[in-house]
């Protein structure tokens, strides 16, 4: 049985390709590995492009991440089942060792670690990102990566993805914390370059992280998933970053600007964090470093 890549892809005709290659073409490429791609809702090449690959393509007329994860697992046949973002690049030998990781008993989900890429980011980003790295939140945890695998039995634990737009607390949250592992090799993960990209990126994780509360609540005990994801607490930066290391409290004024500036952004009349995955007029970015 194969392990079985989904990628979602909406808008990523700029970056689809390497990933593509890397996974398919490349030295370390075997048939060891499925790869389907979902674009859903593009308006650009993305689809052709990866039509060009030895790879399924099934695609979703609206731009919906969960209906695009639905709709490539409705058609992947393998496991471990790799979720992985369309805008980072893995290689086949990450995609093999996450495979590994879930081979080991007890283990139901994996990740690689996380190299946070500011190559280019203004100083409130990476003052931003001196302070968010460190929040506790993201400890354990299998968000922020871009990429996250589940043993078959873990995907048995839901039918199908919910529409929420934190995919990635959803799954983080159906597995317990002693099932989770975290491998050796990293994935690169690029961070927002102006202030303002970055506001609209907190902004839409926080609307997210909201939204994931809500269906916590509306679900109740029947549908309480093994390890339930708190919210961001309001004074964690403070309590667990700024007062262990006094020298990022400059760090610790942007981080608590940009908060308060994606706080008016998210409530701000006809704004939505659903529209074209959040991102502003549907451009494709690079592969955005998730913010608590």
């Amino acid at each position: 049985m194969p392990i079985s890549v989904v990628i979602p892809a909406y808008n990523e005709e700029a970056a689809i390709g390497r990933l593509l290659h890397e996974l398919t073409e490349s030295a370390e490429s075997g048939p060891d590995i499925e790869v389907v791609v979902a674009p859903n809702g593009c308006v650009d090449r993305t689809a052709a492009l990866a039509r060009g690959y030895d790879v399924c393509v099934v695609e979703v007329p609206t731009p919906s991440k969960p209906a695009a994860l639905n709709a490539g697992d409705a058609v992947a046949t393998g496991f471990p089942r790799i979720y992985l973002d369309a805008d980072i690049v893995v290689s086949p030998r990450l995609v093999r060792e996450l495979g590994r990781a879930l081979a080991a008993p007890g283990a139901h989900a994996a990740v690689p670690r996380v190299d946070i890429d500011l190559t280019g980011s203004s100083w409130p980003v990476r003052a931003f990102y001196a302070i968010n790295s460190r929040l506790p939140i993201f400890r354990g945890r299998l968000f922020g990566r871009g990429v996250i695998a589940l043993s078959q039995r873990a995907r048995e634990r839901f039918g199908q993805f919910p529409d929420l737009i934190g995919d990635d607390m959803f799954l983080d949250a159906i597995v317990a914390a002693d099932e989770k592992r975290e491998i050796g090799m990293a994935v690169r993960v690029a961070a927002p370059r102006r202030t303002g990209d970055l506001v609209r990126r907190v902004a839409r994780a926080r609307s997210g992280n909201a939204e994931f509360q809500e269906w916590l609540r509306q679900n109740g005990p029947a549908g309480a998933p093994a390890d339930p994801v708190a919210g961001p607490r309001m004074w964690s930066w403070l309590r667990d970053v700024v007062l262990r290391s006094p020298k990022l409290l400059p760090a610790a004024v942007c981080y608590v600007t940009v908060v308060l500036l994606a706080e008016l952004r998210r409530r701000t009349p006809g704004w939505s964090a659903r529209s074209g995955w959040g991102r502003p007029g549907g451009p494709t970015p690079t592969r955005r470093a998730r913010t608590g």
